[in-house]
């Protein structure tokens, strides 16, 4: 009922806004949930105040799935003067005119914090989008990861979670988790496939990104049905805890989601490690951007700049714990563990950082990066994917399904209550795709 009503009073305040004459003081941020440090919002409008001599009122609202933020300004033309969508959405986006170019010049040069602190790998992967249009001009990545494999070393060898045919294995039925989630399943299991092809050069890793031919969906298809008697649960975001409880041994799933799992099994005496498989992966980022039908273009440009600012994307990868995706060396520095073995993270924060002690986890070695690609939206053969995925999960729901999601629901509140009190980082819920 509290909940309630707080989304009935956000909903009256937006419809306020929007009838709000002085909309050169409301900012309308559009973000995923429990994804940013919300005390830094006030701190923003302090912050802009101080810089500009201009007051602003930040209204702040969350999505639960792109798809949804999408139509809202695709269909509805919503005012949201910054959003935060994935990387096939915000390639949609860019294709389809939706974004608007992003004027960073018009920032002091000395609180230009987006320009200060680019990630050459980012930069990169950005102009990997579309080869016609750059988007590092449109939008500005706020967090990113790697798909992987979580595992219970105490039941599965490295070497056995080091290949993506580990959710075959025939050893592990009944004990695999994989994300709900087809873009993400999709990529891993055809980059497997083809690895005859890549191997010999016929097809690289970023053009197989690209790939959605009827024959590699019938192959990728046809491997999943194979998988899926095995699967304990096609999971948006139980797996991770069933990863700690010991009743999932093999995850397919996110880096981020690996950060909490490990975590949080390490306070219950359960071990468990997160590894990117020899055959490659793919990586994936969120951004900022600003949409065509914006209101406040400079305060927009403001916020994602301030988010950029070294000290606010520690706050929010420690709030999330996702892996911002910002360069600057203090955000290096707050990540290093002298317990980790070094690792050449030069790629992403310059050569002085070729040799760091870093969680793996959150940053990949170089190495694991050079076998890792950008997925892309498919635009129309969106539809295959999802047809194709839908096929392969079916109506598989059993009564042990339903017994698992209500033990689910069951440790669920009880952690909510012992992560009130802790004192690690946090990740409410998953938020991808």
């Amino acid at each position: 009922m509290k909940k309630s009503r707080v989304l009935i009073m956000a909903a009256m305040l937006a419809a306020a806004v929007s009838c709000s004459s002085d909309r050169d003081q409301i900012l309308k941020v559009y973000n995923w949930s429990d994804y940013i440090d919300e005390s830094v919002l006030p701190e923003f409008e302090e912050w802009y105040e101080a810089r500009t001599g201009e007051s602003i009122k930040v209204v702040y609202q969350t999505f639960d799935v792109n798809e949804t933020m999408l139509s809202k300004i695709e269909k509805g033309h919503e005012d949201y003067d910054v959003v935060c969508p994935s990387d096939y959405i915000i390639e949609r986006m860019l294709n389809n005119g939706l974004l608007q170019p992003l004027d960073f010049a018009s920032i002091p040069d000395e609180i230009n914090y987006i320009s200060l602190n680019k990630s050459p790998y980012i930069q990169g992967m950005f102009r990997d989008i579309n080869p016609a249009i750059d988007a590092n001009d449109y939008s500005v990545a706020y967090m990113w990861g790697t798909t992987g494999i979580i595992y219970n070393p105490a039941e599965v060898t490295a070497e056995e979670a080091g290949t993506w045919d580990i959710i075959r294995n025939p050893k592990f039925a009944g004990r695999i988790l994989i994300k709900d989630a087809p873009r993400d399943v999709y990529g891993p299991v055809l980059i497997y496939l083809k690895q005859d092809e890549l191997k010999s050069g016929k097809v690289t890793l970023q053009e197989l990104m690209h790939d959605s031919s009827d024959e590699s969906i019938a192959a990728v298809e046809a491997y999943l049905k194979q998988v899926k008697d095995g699967v304990l649960g096609w999971e948006a975001d139980f797996g991770k805890e069933q990863m700690t409880k010991g009743r999932g041994v093999v995850s397919l799933n996110w880096s981020g989601d690996a950060v909490w799992a490990i975590e949080e099994a390490a306070e219950v005496g359960v071990d468990l490690a997160y590894v990117v498989p020899e055959e490659g992966s793919t990586v994936w980022f969120d951004g900022w951007v600003i949409p065509k039908y914006a209101k406040n273009i400079k305060a927009a440009t403001y916020f994602i700049d301030f988010m950029c600012r070294p000290d606010i994307a520690i706050r929010n990868m420690e709030e999330t714990g996702y892996v911002s995706a910002n360069g600057a060396m203090e955000v290096l520095e707050s990540q290093i563990d002298d317990e980790c073995e070094p690792i050449d993270l030069s790629y992403f924060f310059g050569p002085e950082a070729d040799s760091v002690c870093v969680d793996p986890v959150l940053y990949p070695d170089q190495a694991v990066i050079d076998r890792c690609a950008l997925e892309h939206d498919w635009g129309q053969d969106t539809e295959k994917l999802l047809a194709m995925w839908s096929r392969v999960k079916g109506d598989n729901a059993t009564g042990f399904t339903y017994v698992i999601i209500g033990l689910v629901v069951v440790a669920a509140a009880v952690l909510v209550i012992r992560k009130a009190t802790s004192k690690n980082r946090r990740h409410k819920s998953s938020k991808r795709r």
